[in-house]
């Protein structure tokens, strides 16, 4: 009897001891920092920026799955998700929330914290947006870089121009559910246009069938040309509107080379996977234990201005010799 019993407290003790096991050597390997990249873009519109994100980790010293976890929150165009997913980070203190290249994004996060780490990527004046308190001394919890959209969107308007001189006309499409942007935008355009001498009319777009609508619109109201504003919905749906502009014969500029790869005209701006890199890299510097308000914001210095010429052809455009040259890459 008092055998039984020794026998059973000794394996009792024994299975304690087995389950505290694990839980030591959990101990001694700490939860894997969770950094978490935010865009408007679909998942398989992702697949570059997200490599190119991965990049800039590595450049940083971190791996995804072996020192760094990385989850990708890609809306698809779904702006209306943003608070409730910035309230459920902000509720998990993930270590960083990455928004490059989406404005709203970074305002939603700044909107829920003002202590998990924030890297963005806008368009805009980070002071001006309430990002930062300074470009030198961004002095809260967000810092990244700014791409500079007013100075290319005057940049990018002149070269359609220059393409198209004989336009006047100009439709600028954006996207009302990504706010900051298309006000941006809104503001940017028609102030470069009134430079050149052109004429604006604005279409708005959320959806696929509404830009199929939006196209029909420039199309009965004869607008010579279309400006497409940056948005990461737009980008998802760039083989819609390659294959729309060229059904329709509209010259269009986009702000980012995707678009023209797929079929697109021309494009103008900033090297999205090189900001995303970037953003990376800051993103790495802070797990390492930078501070975000020691961080100064920095500004996109890679432009990229790119051509397809089977496009130009396809709509009657004759592309002379002098963009052929400027332009970073020609596409047959």
């Amino acid at each position: 009897m008092h055998f039984n019993r020794l026998k059973r407290r000794e394996f009792i003790t024994l299975l304690g001891g087995a389950a505290a096991w694990p839980v030591a050597a959990r101990a001694q390997q700490p939860a894997m920092p969770v950094v978490c990249l935010v865009n408007g873009r679909s998942p398989e519109a992702s697949v570059g920026i997200a490599r190119a994100f991965r990049k800039g980790l590595n450049e940083a010293g971190y791996v995804e799955g072996q020192n760094v976890t990385v989850e990708y929150h890609w809306l698809d165009g779904q702006y209306d998700r943003l608070p409730s997913l910035m309230a459920d980070l902000a509720r998990r203190k993930v270590a960083v929330i990455a928004t490059p290249g989406s404005t709203v994004a970074a305002l939603a996060a700044k909107a829920v914290t003002t202590t998990i780490p924030i890297v963005f990527g806008v368009g805009e004046d980070a002071v001006k947006l309430g990002l930062v308190a300074s470009v030198a001394r961004p002095g809260g919890n967000a810092t990244g870089i700014n791409f500079l959209a007013q100075e290319v969107t005057a940049k990018r308007l002149g070269l359609l121009h220059e393409l198209v001189p004989k336009a006047v006309r100009i439709a600028v499409l954006v996207n009302p559910g990504n706010t900051s942007t298309a006000e941006a935008t809104l503001r940017d355009v028609p102030e470069a246009a009134r430079a050149l001498g052109l004429q604006i009319m604005v279409l708005n777009a959320s959806t696929s069938r509404e830009i199929e609508a939006a196209f029909a619109t420039l199309v009965h109201d004869r607008a010579d040309a279309l400006v497409v504003a940056g948005d990461g919905f737009f980008i998802s749906r760039r083989v819609q509107f390659a294959t729309l502009a060229t059904r329709h014969g509209v010259p269009a500029a986009y702000g980012i080379r995707e678009h023209v790869e797929v079929g697109g005209l021309m494009s103008y701006g900033t090297d999205i996977p090189d900001m995303y890199r970037q953003a990376a890299v800051y993103t790495g510097q802070i797990l390492k234990g930078a501070k975000p308000a020691d961080l100064p914001v920095l500004q996109s210095t890679k432009f990229e201005f790119v051509i397809n010429l089977q496009t130009a052809r396809a709509i009657g455009i004759d592309v002379p010799n002098t963009l052929q040259l400027l332009a970073d890459e020609v596409i047959e």
